[in-house]
């Protein structure tokens, strides 16, 4: 009986805070501006995962947090958050051939006056 799921691995890293130097006004101030990342990465899973299996067969989930933090340019102006998601999928892209889509939520804490959540996600699969 076919049930319409296919397996799937999805490590996830949720609200970083990271200030990045983007959108109209950090470019006026030369100030960063505070976002909250968040990422979902989906891999070619191993046929099974058991108590010994290498973590070669998965992810180093400290990788995400890497893309979205140190690996970062310093000094690196980016006008939409968009392309701050974009560099971080292009990160992960690079850093392990296993991932086969990367979605990006960010959020501009700046702009929130109640709490609300404010921001993009953007998904790209491996071309």
């Amino acid at each position: 009986m076919q049930t319409g799921f296919d397996d799937f691995l999805t490590l996830e890293v949720n609200d970083l805070h990271v200030d990045v130097l983007t959108g109209i006004y950090s470019e006026e101030t030369h100030l960063p501006q505070p976002l909250r990342i968040s990422i979902r990465a989906r891999l070619r899973i191993a046929d099974r995962y058991d108590p010994t299996t290498p973590l070669s067969r998965s992810k180093n989930y400290m990788d995400l947090k890497h893309a979205a933090s140190t690996a970062l340019p310093e000094g690196v102006h980016f006008t939409l958050i968009e392309a701050v998601a974009d560099h971080i999928i292009d990160t992960i892209f690079l850093q392990d051939d296993k991932v086969s889509h990367v979605e990006v939520k960010i959020v501009k804490l700046a702009l929130s006056e109640r709490g609300e959540q404010i921001g993009i996600t953007l998904g790209r699969g491996r071309k």
